[in-house]
């Protein structure tokens, strides 16, 4: 029987292991999104977030890596969490379906040229999906972070980046990771110079 100590060594290997393979399976793919995003932010368009739950949350940790800063001081980034507003999520849920409040938003503020970038660990989430579907015919640039199998979410996205694992915590866990990288390596794209001050 493992005790504690085992158990946790045992996780962060499963961690490591997973993000591991996602990285072997999607570099190359990575990289397009970091070259499109950083094409977007210098022509003036802006990255749209969304998910639900722990991915929610991980919506709204990126775009204010983006707004505020990340590890270099720089210029602030145009990026908007669409999980945040909870009068707009609540009206258009109880008004219409929860499956739209994503949609609307992006109908809403939404521009071709834009990054709309979803968040599903099953990739199977109905508002994900309806959202990355409206933001592709609006001719936005479309990005799927996804668990398991892909899902839906991976059939319709111009980029999918799926962790190939079927525990929601370790895809998560590769989920922001994969988040800070695209952060860093658009600053690094954007700004980054020999006089760059780190943030502690």
């Amino acid at each position: 029987m493992e005790d504690i100590e085992d158990i946790v060594v045992r996780l962060f290997r499963e961690s490591n292991q997973v993000k591991e393979a996602f990285l072997n399976e999607n570099l190359s793919k990575l990289v397009r999104v970091v070259d499109v995003v950083t094409a977007a932010l210098k022509g003036g368009k802006k990255v749209l977030l969304f998910g639900n739950g722990g991915s929610a949350a991980d919506a709204q940790h990126i775009a204010a890596e983006f707004v505020n800063r990340f590890q270099i001081e720089r210029p602030p980034l145009p990026a908007i969490a669409l999980t945040t507003d909870t009068s707009i999520i609540t009206s258009i849920a109880n008004d219409y379906d929860f499956s739209e409040v994503f949609d609307k938003q992006i109908r809403a503020i939404g521009q071709a040229g834009d990054i709309a970038w979803g968040f599903s660990t099953s990739g199977s989430s109905p508002n994900v999906l309806k959202a990355l579907e409206t933001a592709k015919k609006m001719g936005m640039f479309t990005v799927g972070l996804t668990g398991k199998d892909g899902g839906r979410v991976a059939g319709i996205v111009d980029v999918a980046l799926n962790v190939p694992s079927g525990s929601v915590p370790r895809i998560q866990e590769t989920h922001i990771t994969v988040g800070h990288v695209i952060c860093e390596m658009v600053d690094f794209r954007l700004f980054k110079r020999p006089d760059a001050k780190q943030s502690g």
